[in-house]
């Protein structure tokens, strides 16, 4: 499970020897980072990337399945906790595994994992839908808006040559957090009321404050980008700001 980041910066061309950087300012992002690499040094040799790839996707197949069956079974919602611990081994440690070993594949593993990402949301949420943990409407909205976003970062990353993978501190790994104490917090009681209105299901009002969260990222990001975009590449005739400050120091020289 890809997510996406949406906080535009001026960013450098894109490096030589990669097809992008990765930019993951997620709250856990540190902690992560070191746990991913202690595992990968003592992952067996026979393990590679594509395994731990289909690792992922698998997980999240079990999210959907745990979700779908939560809705009538309240023992499955746990498996949704265990599924998305399956998915963040998978998911997060393909391409730490790579880089510690020195296989990279960046715009093999860059394409394979997002593709398989793509995949898994649509079980993830279609899952919710089934189960009735989230009306299909909801579920199919924030679907869409996900994907929204993820278009734009994918787009970013090929624009600006940075992929940014948090936003406002979330990022992959924070998500799946929110996900396991929703989960959880069905066992309870799926529904919600607010203000004294309702009861509403719990996971549509997270669905709707996520829809609402995610339209404001993707209006600030694809804003941000292509302002930031429009500076480095003026129309004919006008001269961009650096080239305009290099020339000027130029006369002054000769």
């Amino acid at each position: 499970m890809s997510t996406p980041n949406l906080t535009a910066t001026q960013a450098a061309p894109p490096p030589t020897n990669a097809a992008h950087t990765r930019d993951n300012r997620g709250v856990l992002a540190d902690l992560e980072k070191r746990t991913l690499i202690w595992i990968a040094h003592r992952l067996p040799g026979w393990m590679h990337s594509d395994h731990l790839s289909a690792l992922g996707l698998l997980g999240m197949v079990g999210v959907g399945a745990a979700f779908a069956a939560g809705g009538t079974y309240k023992w499955a919602l746990p498996l949704v906790v265990i599924a998305l611990a399956v998915n963040w081994f998978g998911d997060s440690l393909d391409g730490t595994l790579a880089r510690v070993r020195n296989h990279q594949r960046p715009r093999y593993g860059y394409y394979v994992d997002h593709a398989l990402d793509i995949i898994g949301t649509v079980f993830m949420f279609g899952g919710m839908a089934v189960g009735g943990v989230m009306t299909p409407v909801v579920a199919m909205a924030l679907l869409a808006v996900y994907y929204a976003v993820m278009a734009e970062v994918f787009l970013a990353t090929k624009a600006r040559g940075v992929f940014r993978m948090s936003f406002m501190g979330f990022g992959p790994t924070e998500l799946r957090v929110v996900l396991s104490v929703g989960a959880l917090a069905l066992l309870r009681d799926p529904s919600v009321t607010i203000a004294g209105v309702g009861p509403f299901q719990l996971f549509d009002v997270g669905g709707v404050v996520a829809i609402g969260g995610l339209a404001v990222a993707f209006l600030v990001s694809a804003i941000s980008n292509g302002r930031a975009l429009y500076a480095e590449e003026p129309l004919p005739g006008r001269t961009a700001p650096s080239a305009k400050v290099d020339q000027e120091t130029a006369l002054r020289v000769a």
